[in-house]
């Protein structure tokens, strides 16, 4: 066991939708009695799968069910799996924030987690105040986190702000901070969810290659939470998918990665896409909102032409009058790299309430190289002097494929992380519903 620094035995978490506790007074106390006496939760064996796309049939669910692995001393271990799949409750456990309901978890080593953003900073202290705060949470000497300070600030990057109360940092400069304060004060083991996303590129770069230093060089261990497959290949060594609070998959990184995405790219090829909350990762204003999408004049089974437009044709419904909208994405390719962004110009036709519209958009000239990609697809006002405000984001909606059938010997773009996205011309109007 000296060597394993974390080991998950038959961990299952069940949550009451809706409501915490069992719902009365009566079963609370039925509950109470049964854990007194040792015995099992008499409500566990009523809980459904966790599946949020589909409607509860149960007042409970699994968040996470029968999970088993092992996790040893010095490894880098990527956690991935769609929205929804019991991620996050799973790090929640191993920080120890919520207990698990069966189950039980080995941990050899001080663990420092950064889950959320802000975790663990209170608003009203500075960034100063609040990188010793986290550091005696850690249980470190006071003139540890003296040796620790100078270099937390430098590779935060806020030395500026660091005397400002936290209540006042942008949510990428909370990451920044966080990061650096998880990283430095030197943990057994390092837990980090998908925080990284709010930063920008060159802080995520960063971070990757903190980890790297921490797993490889300082035999620490590493566990990371990410939709970015190219972080987690470059990171991690082992991987384990997580469906539906159950593991599905567990083993080498490259291969666990392949099955993941051939999984999610299947399930996103289609003639039409009907939109539902799998494909949107956070509640936005939706005043306009997706309906469905579908590719359009492909040359067969989705598949286009490195020379020849891309067409999307996506349903919308308004929720509210709208004078203007306007729509933009991102093309990720089959390892969920984004290679290229997307703005269409506004369509200033006036929308009712409560009507259905059909939009085309065209993406005119991108040159893809052969290969498999995906749309992610947004709508918002597009007013960049006020504020964009995000109506409606889908992620992963819809899959297509090039191919060079047709190639007339046109430059083929190939993505290179050291220039950032490609920006795609694209044009979008609205036509006539069928």
């Amino acid at each position: 066991m000296s060597h394993i620094a974390i080991k998950v035995e038959n961990v299952s978490k069940l949550y009451r939708l809706g409501q915490v506790g069992t719902g009365t007074l009566k079963n609370d106390l039925n509950r109470f009695w049964h854990k007194v006496r040792g015995k099992e939760d008499p409500y566990l064996k009523i809980g459904q799968t966790n599946d949020r796309t589909k409607k509860a049939e149960s007042e409970f669910a699994w968040a996470l069910k029968d999970i088993n692995f092992e996790v040893k001393q010095g490894e880098a271990l990527g956690i991935i799996g769609r929205n929804g799949a019991g991620k996050s409750t799973l790090l929640k456990i191993l920080s120890k924030i919520t207990s698990p309901t069966t189950g039980q978890i080995h941990i050899n080593g001080r663990i420092a987690s950064l889950l959320e953003v802000g975790t663990g900073f209170h608003p009203e202290l500075s960034g100063k105040e609040n990188i010793f705060m986290n550091g005696a949470i850690l249980g470190m000497k006071k003139w540890e986190i003296q040796q620790k300070f100078d270099e937390i600030v430098d590779f935060a990057g806020v030395e500026a702000y660091v005397d400002t109360p936290v209540k006042r940092y942008s949510s990428g400069m909370i990451v920044r901070l966080g990061f650096a304060v998880a990283a430095h004060l030197e943990p057994e083991i390092l837990i980090v969810d998908e925080v990284l996303a709010v930063g920008d590129a060159e802080f995520q770069k960063k971070c990757i290659g903190k980890m790297q230093d921490v797993s490889t060089n300082q035999g620490r261990t590493v566990l990371f939470v990410s939709h970015n497959m190219p972080s987690i290949k470059s990171l991690c060594s082992t991987a384990i998918i997580l469906d539906n609070g159950h593991i599905s998959q567990t083993g080498d990184v490259d291969e666990v990665v392949k099955k993941y995405l051939s999984i999610n790219l299947e399930k996103t090829y289609g003639d039409i896409v009907y939109v539902s909350n799998k494909h949107r990762r956070a509640r936005y204003t939706r005043e306009i909102e997706f309906i469905s999408v579908s590719l359009q004049e492909a040359l067969y089974e989705n598949c286009y032409a490195t020379n020849l437009p891309i067409k999307l044709k996506a349903v919308l419904k308004s929720n509210l009058i709208l004078k203007k909208f306007r729509v933009s994405g991102s093309i990720y390719s089959e390892d969920s790299t984004r290679i290229g962004v997307f703005f269409s110009n506004h369509i200033e036709q006036p929308v009712k309430e409560g009507e259905e519209i059909s939009i085309m958009i065209e993406i005119v000239s991108h040159n893809l190289a052969k290969g498999n990609y995906y749309f992610s697809l947004s709508l918002g006002n597009g007013d960049e002097s006020t504020g964009n405000v995000e109506y409606d984001i889908i992620y992963e909606v819809i899959g297509f494929k090039i191919t060079h059938k047709n190639d007339i010997n046109t430059p083929i773009v190939k993505w290179n992380s050291d220039f950032g996205s490609i920006s795609f011309q694209a044009n979008c109007k609205k036509i006539d519903a069928e």
